[in-house]
C-alpha cells in the first residue's frame, strides 16, 4: 500500500472515491509521445479549472471504455526512475514551476507509476506545446486536458489565479494540535488507504495536505479543521447541521429540533441516521403480479445527495448560518448559505439545460466526501435526487434562491400517499381528544393542496357526508376527477355512492354506479358489487364479483354476499323456468359457502352463513339430516335469532 497517496489504489482505478474524469491512464511510456501529454495533463490538473483538487495520471495501465484494464500491462522497474526524472525535469518547465507528487506502485505483480497532481495554489500554469512550442495554458473539461484559450475558458481560469478556495487555505489562527491524530486515522482506515502505515505524525498530515509549512512549522488547513477538530464551530461559526420538525397544525409548533456537530462527515452520518429514520416505508402487492410495490415516504438517496451537497457547497467563510433541514407534514427542506456560485440558473436545476462548467466553492470537501462514499462524482447529485423521486412515485423536488444568492432551498415533496396517511394519522388524534372542528380542519387542508388524492378525497367526502353537506361532497368529488387520474376515480366514485344511498338517494346512486367502468381493480370491483347488491340489482352484482378476482376469495364478507347473490339469482331463474341454470348457480354459492363457515370471522357472520347454507342445501335436496346440522350450527351461534328455528320448524 503507497505510504504516499492519500487514496487507496484499487479505489483509484475502479473511480470509487475520484471521479473517472479526474483520472487518466497511460498504458506505456514514451517521452516522446507520453511525456508531453501527461505535462500537459499534470498542468491542467494543477490549473484546477472546477475546483475539484487535481487529478492522477497513471502509467502502466490500459484504458478500455473509460475504465482501467486490468490486471495492468504495467512498466518495466528499470524504468520508473527514468520517467520520474524525465516528469520531475520538465515539470521544472512549467510556469510557474509545479510538482506533482510520484507514486510507485505494485498492482497484480505489475510495476506502475501514479503521478497525483493536486490543484496548485499559485495558479494558473502553463506548459510547453511540444518540445520547444509555446506555452499555453491547459485545462481539464470532462475527460480530456484541452488549450483553455481555445475551449474558451482562459478569463474564467485568469480569475483563479492564486486564489485558494477556502477549505484549502492555511489556518493560521490555530496549531497542528488542533488536528486529533485519531480521526484522521479513523478517516485513513475507513478509505483503505496507505497512509495508516505512516508513523509520523507530521508525515500523515503533510501527505493528507490538511496542513502546510508556514515561517519553518507547520498549521493546519481549513479542511483540516472542518474534519478533524473536536469542534469546528470555534472557528467556524455555524458549522453544524440542525434538524427542526414541525407540528401539522397551523400552531407552527415544534415537534423536536436535534443538532448535530463534530466534523462535517460526522455530522452528515449523524444527520443522516437520523432522516432515515424518518422515512417510513409502505409495501403494496400487486394484483397482476407475484411483485410487490413499495413507497417510502422520502427515498434515500434523494435525501442524501440533497444533504450533502448541502454541506459540499455552503460556505464556511461568509456566513454564520448552519445548514437547515425543516421537516413538515408534507416535504422536507434541505437549507445552505449562501446560493449557489455565480454561473448557475435556475435552469440548470431544473435539468433545462446542462450544468456549465464553473467552479465548486470547496474543492476539498468534496474530495474528502467522495472518498468516504458519501458524495459522488461531480454533476451526478441533481439527476440522482430527480431519478429517486419519480422512482418512488414522488413529485419532482424544488430548487430556488433568493436573487441575491444568500441561501439555497431544496425541497422534497413526501409522497402523496404519505401526506395522505399522515393527515389521516393526525385528523384520527384530534378527534380522539375531543377536538372535532381541528380533525375536520386538517383533512380539509390536507386535500385542498392534494386534490388528487384518492385517500384524502374519500375521508374528505365521508366527513362532509356525516355534516350533512352532500351538494358539497359532489363538488369535491368532482374536482378530484378533473384533478387525479382515471384509474382512480372508481374508488372514490363508490364511496360517494354508498354516501347517496345512506341518503336514501337511490336514482343519483344508480345513474353513477351505471356510469363506472365495465373493468375494475380488484378492490373496487368487490365495493361495486357490494353497492350493486345494496341497489338490489343482483346481475350487474354478480358481473362485479367476478371481476374482483381472488380479492372475494379473502374476504369473508365478501364471499358470502357473493353466496347470496347467487342465491338470489337462482330463485329468479327457477321463477323463469331454468333449472339447469338454477341448481348451477345453487352449487356454485354451497361451495362459497362453504368457504366462508372455514374462514376467520365474527360469530353473527358465521351463524347466518350457516343458515344459508342449509337453505342451499335444502333446495338441493341433500340428505335431511345435512339440512338440520346446518341449521343447529347457526341456532349454536345465535340461539336469540328467531328465524333460525321458524325456518326449521318448516322444514321438519
Amino acid at each position: 500500500m503507497s505510504l504516499v497517496l492519500p487514496i487507496n489504489i484499487d479505489d483509484l482505478l475502479h473511480h470509487q472515491g475520484v471521479e473517472s474524469s479526474r483520472v487518466e491512464l497511460k498504458a506505456s511510456w514514451d517521452p516522446k509521445v507520453t511525456g508531453p501529454q501527461i505535462l500537459k495533463t499534470i498542468c491542467a490538473f494543477a490549473n484546477d479549472l472546477q475546483n475539484l483538487n487535481g487529478g492522477y495520471v497513471v502509467i502502466g495501465i490500459e484504458e478500455s471504455n473509460g475504465c482501467a484494464k486490468l490486471p495492468p500491462k504495467g512498466i518495466r522497474p528499470e524504468e520508473i526512475d527514468v520517467i520520474q526524472k524525465w516528469i520531475r525535469g520538465n515539470c521544472n518547465r512549467l510556469d510557474p514551476e509545479y510538482q506533482p507528487v510520484i507514486s510507485p506502485e505494485v498492482v497484480s505483480g505489475k510495476h506502475i507509476l501514479v503521478i497525483w497532481a493536486p490543484a496548485s495554489d499559485v495558479r494558473p500554469h502553463r506548459a510547453p506545446d511540444g518540445e520547444k512550442g509555446e506555452r499555453k495554458y491547459y485545462v481539464r473539461l470532462g475527460s480530456e486536458s484541452v488549450n483553455a484559450e481555445k475551449n474558451g475558458v482562459l478569463d474564467q481560469l485568469i480569475q483563479l489565479t492564486a486564489k485558494v478556495p477556502f477549505d484549502d487555505r492555511r489556518a493560521l489562527q490555530s496549531t497542528t494540535e488542533d488536528l486529533r491524530e485519531g480521526k484522521v486515522r479513523e478517516f485513513l482506515k475507513d478509505i483503505r488507504s496507505g497512509l495508516l502505515e505512516e508513523n509520523q505524525t507530521r508525515e500523515v498530515y503533510r501527505k493528507l495536505r490538511i496542513a502546510a509549512p508556514v515561517n519553518g512549522h507547520d498549521v493546519p488547513k481549513n479542511i483540516g479543521l472542518l474534519l478533524f477538530s473536536d469542534d469546528p464551530e470555534k472557528w467556524f461559526p455555524g458549522c453544524r447541521i440542525e434538524v427542526v420538525q414541525y407540528a401539522a397544525d397551523s400552531s407552527g409548533n415544534v415537534l423536536e429540533e436535534k443538532v448535530f456537530r463534530g466534523g462535517l462527515h460526522e455530522q452528515l452520518v449523524g444527520a443522516l441516521g437520523f432522516l432515515e429514520g424518518i422515512s417510513s416505508s409502505h409495501l403494496e402487492k400487486q394484483e397482476t403480479s407475484f411483485k410487490v410495490k413499495g413507497w417510502v415516504s422520502y427515498p434515500i438517496p434523494a435525501l442524501r445527495e440533497a444533504l450533502v451537497n448541502a454541506v459540499y457547497h455552503k460556505s464556511y467563510e461568509s456566513t454564520q448560518e448552519p445548514v437547515k433541514v425543516y421537516l413538515y407534514p408534507d416535504r422536507v427542506e434541505i437549507i445552505s448559505y449562501p446560493g449557489p456560485v455565480s454561473g448557475i440558473q435556475l435552469k440548470h436545476l431544473k435539468q433545462e439545460s446542462p450544468m456549465p462548467p464553473v467552479p465548486a466553492r470547496n474543492r476539498r470537501i468534496g474530495e474528502f466526501l467522495k472518498e468516504l462514499r458519501l458524495a459522488e462524482g461531480r454533476g451526478t447529485g441533481l439527476p440522482k435526487i430527480y431519478r429517486s423521486m419519480r422512482e418512488n412515485g414522488s413529485l419532482d423536488p424544488a430548487f430556488d434562491f433568493d436573487e441575491d444568492r444568500t441561501y439555497f432551498r431544496v425541497t422534497l415533496p413526501a409522497h402523496p400517499e404519505y401526506v395522505a396517511i399522515s393527515a389521516l394519522r393526525d385528523a384520527a388524534h384530534l378527534k380522539a381528544i375531543g377536538a372535532e372542528r381541528e380533525s375536520f380542519k386538517r383533512i380539509e387542508t390536507a386535500w385542498t393542496s392534494m386534490p388528487a388524492s384518492p385517500t384524502l378525497t374519500a375521508e374528505y367526502i365521508r366527513l362532509l357526508s356525516q355534516k350533512e353537506r352532500i351538494s358539497d361532497a359532489e363538488s369535491v368529488l368532482e374536482q378530484f376527477r378533473k384533478s387525479a387520474s382515471d384509474v382512480f376515480h372508481p374508488y372514490v366514485t363508490n364511496v360517494y355512492i354508498e354516501i347517496l344511498l345512506d341518503s336514501g338517494r337511490h336514482k343519483e346512486a344508480t345513474r353513477l354506479l351505471n356510469e363506472q367502468p365495465q373493468y375494475l381493480a380488484s378492490s373496487d370491483a368487490l365495493d361495486a358489487a357490494i353497492l350493486a347488491r345494496r341497489l338490489r340489482d343482483q346481475r350487474k352484482a354478480h358481473q362485479y364479483f367476478e371481476r374482483a378476482g381472488d380479492a372475494v376469495l379473502h374476504d369473508a364478507r365478501a364471499l358470502h354476499e357473493f353466496a347470496q347473490t347467487k342465491i338470489k339469482l337462482a330463485q329468479e331463474l327457477k321463477r323463469s323456468r331454468q333449472p339447469e341454470e338454477n341448481r348451477r348457480l345453487l352449487k356454485e354459492a354451497k361451495e362459497l359457502l362453504e368457504r366462508v363457515i372455514q374462514m376467520e370471522g365474527d360469530r353473527v357472520r358465521h351463524a347466518w352463513a350457516w343458515r344459508d347454507l342449509g337453505r342451499v342445501k335444502n333446495w338441493l335436496k341433500h340428505p335431511r339430516g345435512e339440512v338440520t346440522s346446518a341449521y343447529q350450527q347457526a341456532i349454536e351461534l345465535l340461539p336469540d335469532e328467531s328465524r333460525f328455528k321458524a325456518e326449521l320448524s318448516g322444514l321438519r
